[in-house]
């Protein structure tokens, strides 16, 4: 007894110290091959920290069930018959395994073809948020709410990857009927001449601001459409500066931006004739 114990402890600080070794490892790489002083790593790199995520859970697993099926032959059992009666629970529960089976082999087809990675910005249904962790049978985001989002591997049937390779600011400007709109598209082009000439700016920003003219004829302006090409993910921050500059712009250049107007007009006799009414209520 005291031989098996002792046995059953050495195992077990050997899968301790395998997983430590893993961890430590896989971390190491990690870091080697993180791009450092860039705003956004490589597609390769980010796929490369994807997959070597997926290696810890599956290092882990295989770590827990070498030593959990060394332990179990150290203290006698028999494991092959434990494992026929896993296999005929399975068929039992086979719904469920049906599902599991479903998740990890839509898994293996996202890990293949890499349609989104650790750090993409992604929509999978109804969700959006950044990529935390993927694994064999989970795809783990968080969303703009700081929320905590799991979603089952088999569940994934459409994905909007909203940072493949580039990402799009896309902003309309309105401005009023009676301001030539060829001038205003020119201080907005200059606008983004500058901020290309930005030191932090130009960084984020790929081309040149392309403007696509009169989008719409509103009620009460003329509407302008634009975009620009950014690196992944920057597409928010270069349009909330577009739009700040924008505005400070047009208020220097005596531009405007106008915004519905309502004129309530009420008749004297018929103001006069409600506090009548309003009076004798009172009395």
């Amino acid at each position: 007894m005291s031989h098996q114990l002792l046995n059953t402890c050495v195992l077990i600080f050997i899968g301790f110290a395998l997983f430590v070794l893993l961890k430590i490892g896989l971390r190491k790489f990690e870091e080697a091959i993180s791009e450092k002083e860039v705003i956004r790593e490589s597609d390769q790199t980010l796929r490369l920290k994807t997959i070597v995520r997926l290696f810890h859970w599956v290092g882990s697993i295989a770590i827990i069930c070498a030593v959990l099926y060394m332990v179990l032959e150290n203290w006698g059992f028999n494991v092959a018959p434990l494992l026929a009666g896993a296999g005929i629970a399975g068929l039992a529960f086979g719904f469920g395994g049906q599902y599991l089976i479903r998740d990890l082999i839509n898994g293996i087809f996202i890990l293949l073809e890499g349609h989104y990675g650790v750090n993409d910005v992604v929509k999978i249904g109804e969700y959006t948020g950044t990529v935390e962790s993927i694994n064999l049978r989970i795809t783990v985001l968080r969303d703009a709410e700081g929320r905590f989002i799991v979603i089952p591997n088999g569940e994934v049937k459409t994905v909007v990857n909203l940072t493949k390779d580039y990402s799009r600011a896309v902003l309309t400007i309105g401005v009023a009927y009676k301001e030539n709109v060829d001038r205003v598209m020119e201080v907005i082009k200059q606008i983004g001449k500058e901020m290309r000439a930005d030191s932090h700016f130009s960084r984020l920003i790929l081309e040149d601001l392309e403007m696509g003219g009169i989008d719409d004829f509103g009620e009460s302006q003329i509407n302008i459409k634009f975009r620009v090409k950014t690196l992944p993910s920057k597409q928010g921050e270069v349009a909330a500066e577009l739009r700040r500059r924008i505005k400070n712009r047009f208020d220097e250049l005596g531009i405007s931006m106008p915004f519905p107007h309502r004129t309530l007009l009420i008749e004297a006799n018929q103001d006069q004739d409600g506090l009548k009414d309003l009076a004798q209520r009172r009395g």
